[in-house]
């Protein structure tokens, strides 16, 4: 506020200062003085803990203004000391960074109105209020404005202000379905109470006093016909109010437009009920509402509800890019249209999106060049998270300065000025973007090259062209053909032949990732319009060239080739090494008697051995998964590849309870009618004891469970995976809720049960791989770091939504978390914030989360890569192939019928020293074809 206001507000603080340090008259004894010393020590205590904490934010708030959250805590405690002072200084400067919520508005307005004691403290309060209703539209604001304005009736002109602040009031928020009324029944009580003062009382008014009174009940009859008309919450106490004050009959024109007013209420009611129930923000049910009135059409009761919803969405940048667009298309009224986008910036300084659309409203309704700069600077100021969004307004800027120059004439300052500011812009981008994201945003040069593009074609200087390609090229694009084919276009179209010639000629000796292109384009300008000697030069040039490039690609084929064959070889080795430890631990075995024998004595030691032997390696994501050598050789000994199991069974009445219990396990079809109640819980514990009690109370607590089908190995071993099927579907969806649960320190994947022979493509990921601007990826965290510990570290920067670690399979946390905040803006703050933050002694990493696109490696014709089709598992039975047919089939025989078999990591094992480019597909076999080849061999 003004400095006039200091002394009031200094005064207010003293007045507070010393009623909270005077102490009472009353007499009391040595006890109640001992209570009261206590007192006034804690409360010193508690003064001086404040004013530390003051004194941090104050500090916080010198080093980052924009710390929203900094903002109200500060204000929060300056009101709580009564620092009157600071708390205006405070409010102010807040208000200049960001526009300021309904609350903070009213607690403001309060504290000055109470200050306010003459004429010129009164102005202020009203121009606190003018600025309080341009930040948002709030009923309770502009009611509270029209009631402080009737305390000023008795100045010059007091009448006349309340009316026209009324009018604005009803304007503004007068269709508001359930908060307008109040507006309307305030505005008459207004009137009615102007009525009874222009009445004389007891006595018989004179002709110009009847003419007043006149004048006044139109005034009101006008006010209760005008609100009848729009359906308003209540509305009918307004229509029995209205007949009991009316001495005539309501006429027939307002009893219509009432009833039609009534039907319009009758439809809106759901969308506000909906918003009634609805939880914050209430996003999806305030869009259906505005589609809703879209498709009515009245632009007035459209805009209201768009600023309904940005009351309770302020920070969602695609709702105040769409009300902007609406704005500009349909409304186009200068005054709304410029305030709604200014009102968006300040909101979401960090959407590039709503800066472009503000620059080209404001060049749209002929807005002054200083303005439109000046907002410029205030985006490149704004904090954006991505070093491409510098590209994207510099981009918008440099097109609205282009449209001010008159190309016609040779110089102009506009032209001077176009010219200054694409320099600025390739030097800010080189400098103060690629130093804080380490790029530059523009890795193209698109802005150069749309600089020699205005040179060459609007300007007719391509001498300005061909230096802005040559800095283009030796920014590391002088190895992409498309670069040299743009380049080209530019000197076809402006230059001339001889420099056409050039720049191709010095593609071809540059280009790596399509030189046969340019070769050809160099080719054809020598057809049309080179002689003999140039065509001659062109040719040997492109021999010459294409040479140097089949030698380096021969080349990287045999490196390729050869590290292809190491892998295989070692691939073979860990093959063989697997199958020596089978064959010894297979020869450990003791005999059948031998057996018998120690299980007379009960000794149990050959089975302790067993144990003791197996290898100790295991699948990575849990120690309690069986290794593939375990599970092969468990597999043959129950008769999975057709073994008698009789020969093998342990003859003991245990082994042979197990055996019968286990051998033939029943097979449950699978029911493509039951899969909307079923789901697939995996990534369990092996070791879980009696899986179905275990889970059972967990999915009951989604509703009814019909059966659960854990799936067991033919030991008898649980396999980590089961089914569970519920009565209903709406049981089945709500189990999916439980995604993620940890069971026995693992966390328990639940997913929809999908039959992938019909659905191969169909797979389940529960989290976003898109950019989200409000979340954050967090690396280089300690293993030990838990959900509070990040959370405490993070809720200072942001209102945090939720917090998830990154854990492999088997639980345990891998350095890695994903936060999500509550908008876009406190996550680019945590990001300067945090970025490089020491949390237990690791630095860690901190970005805006956008996983990148998952690559997958290109199989190389030329490396030796053969593609071949899998083999079908219908081949060797339900569990693939087994240890013996691996042993049928010696390996001589299979790489003498089959030269180029993949090893098991899929390249070929006997790949050729150098293949040629080009290589025959294979023919793809069949089940058939592949069961012939086996029996032939």
């Amino acid at each position: 506020m003004a400095a006039s206001g200091g002394a009031e507000a200094a005064a207010a603080e003293e007045e507070l200062r010393e009623a909270g340090d005077s102490e009472d008259d009353g007499g009391g004894g040595d006890e109640e003085d001992a209570g009261e010393t206590s007192e006034e020590s804690s409360g010193e205590d508690e003064e001086k803990e404040n004013e530390a904490e003051i004194q941090r934010l104050e500090e916080q708030l010198s080093i980052n203004a924009f710390d929203y959250n900094c903002h109200l805590d500060l204000i929060k405690l300056l009101r709580q000391e009564g620092e009157l002072v600071k708390l205006q200084r405070a409010r102010q400067k807040m208000s200049e960074l960001f526009p300021l919520t309904e609350e903070i508005w009213l607690d403001w307005m309060k504290d000055e109105i109470r200050m306010a004691s003459d004429n010129s403290e009164r102005e202020k309060v009203y121009d606190l209020f003018e600025r309080a209703v341009k930040d948002y539209i709030c009923p309770e604001i502009w009611l509270e404005y029209a009631q402080y304005s009737i305390g000023g009736i008795g100045q010059e002109g007091g009448i006349e202000k309340v009316h026209a602040i009324f009018e604005r009031a009803l304007t503004a928020v007068g269709l508001h379905v359930t908060k307008g009324a109040a507006i309307w029944e305030a505005f008459r009580e207004f009137e009615n109470a102007i009525l009874e003062t222009v009445q004389p009382a007891g006595s018989v008014p004179s002709p110009e006093q009847q003419q007043t009174i006149g004048t006044q009940l139109k005034k009101i009859h006008a006010l209760f016909r005008r609100q009848l008309g729009i359906p308003l919450l209540d509305m009918e106490t307004t229509y029995a109010e209205y007949e009991e004050w009316s001495e005539e009959a309501i006429p027939e024109a307002v009893a219509k437009n009432y009833k039609r007013a009534l039907q319009q209420l009758q439809k809106c009611k759901p969308y506000e009920e909906a918003l009634l129930v609805a939880e914050t923000p209430k996003l999806a049910e305030y869009q259906a509402y505005i589609d809703f009135e879209m498709k009515g059409g009245d632009p007035a009761r459209i805009q209201l509800i768009y600023e309904r919803a940005l009351v309770e969405n302020c920070l969602v940048p695609d709702l105040w890019a769409q009300y902007t667009q609406y704005l500009d298309r349909q409304l186009k009224v200068k005054e709304l249209v410029l305030s709604a986008h200014e009102r968006a910036v300040r909101n979401c300084p960090w959407t590039v999106k709503l800066w472009k659309q503000y620059l080209l409203a404001m060049e749209r309704h002929e807005a002054e060049h200083q303005l439109i700069s000046e907002n410029f600077q205030k985006a490149l100021n704004a904090g954006f998270i991505q070093a491409t969004d510098y590209v994207e307004i510099w981009q918008a800027y440099l097109d609205y300065l282009r449209r001010r120059v008159d190309f016609t004439q040779d110089s102009s300052k506009e032209l001077e000025e176009l010219r200054s500011a694409f320099a600025h812009a390739v030097e800010y981008l080189k400098q103060e973007v690629e130093e804080r994201f380490s790029e530059s945003g523009d890795p193209s040069c698109t802005i150069m090259q749309t600089w020699a593009r205005i040179e060459a074609r609007l300007c007719h200087n391509m001498q300005k062209a061909r230096e802005l390609w040559d800095s283009i090229m030796t920014k590391g694009n002088a190895k992409y053909a498309n670069m040299w084919l743009e380049y080209y276009s530019l000197e076809r179209a402006h230059g001339d032949t001889q420099h056409c010639r050039k720049a191709l000629h010095r593609a071809v000796q540059c280009t790596t990732d399509y030189p046969e292109h340019v070769c050809e384009v160099l080719l054809t300008l020598e057809r049309i319009e080179g002689t003999l000697e140039d065509w001659d030069a062109a040719v040997q040039k492109i021999e010459n060239r294409l040479t140097r490039v089949n030698e380096q690609r021969a080349k990287a084929a045999e490196k390729e080739a050869v590290l292809a064959k190491q892998e295989a070889d070692r691939a073979e080795q860990r093959k063989q090494t697997r199958a020596e430890k089978r064959a010894a631990k297979k020869s450990k075995k003791p005999k059948a008697g031998d057996k018998r024998k120690m299980d007379e004595d009960g000794d149990g030691e050959w089975g302790q051995e067993e144990e003791a032997e197996q290898p100790s390696k295991r699948q990575k994501g849990g120690g309690d998964v069986p290794n593939e050598d375990e599970e092969e050789v468990m597999e043959i000994e129950t008769g999975l590849f057709g073994r008698d199991v009789s020969t093998k069974a342990d003859p003991s009445p245990k082994g042979v309870a197990a055996a019968s219990k286990w051998k033939e396990p029943p097979k449950i079809l699978h029911d493509s009618e039951k899969e909307n109640v079923t789901v697939f819980v995996s990534n369990l514990s092996y070791s879980m004891a009696e899986p179905d009690v275990k889970l059972r109370p967990l999915f009951e607590s989604c509703g009814e469970v019909g059966e659960i089908r854990p799936i067991f190995s033919n030991k008898g071993t649980f396999r980590g995976y089961c089914y569970v099927e519920f009565k209903d579907e709406k049981a089945a969806l709500q189990a999916l809720s439980l995604d993620r649960r940890v069971v026995e320190g693992r966390p328990m994947f639940v997913s929809p049960c999908v039959d992938k022979s019909k659905n191969p493509d169909f797979k389940v990921f529960k989290y976003s791989t898109a950019l989200e601007k409000h979340k954050l990826f967090i690396s280089g965290l300690p293993f030990s770091c838990t959900k509070e510990e990040l959370e405490e570290a993070c809720k200072a920067h942001g209102n945090v939504k939720e917090i998830r670690l990154v854990t492999n399979r088997a639980g345990k946390p891998k350095g890695l978390a994903y936060v999500e905040f509550e908008n876009e803006m406190q996550a680019s703050q945590a990001v300067l914030k945090m970025d490089g933050l020491t949390i237990k002694d690791h630095v860690i990493k901190v970005a805006i989360s956008n996983p990148p696109a998952r690559r997958f490696p290109e199989r190389s014709e030329a490396a030796g890569r053969v593609p071949q089709a899998p083999v079908p598992r219908q081949v060797y039975g339900a569990r693939g192939k087994g240890r013996t047919q691996l042993s049928m089939v010696p390996r001589a025989l299979q790489r003498q019928s089959n030269p180029t078999a993949k090893a098991a990591n899929g390249v070929a094992q006997n790949p050729p020293a150098v293949p040629p480019l080009s290589a025959e597909e294979p023919k793809k076999m069949s089940n058939a074809d592949f069961a012939r080849m086996l029996l032939n061999k």
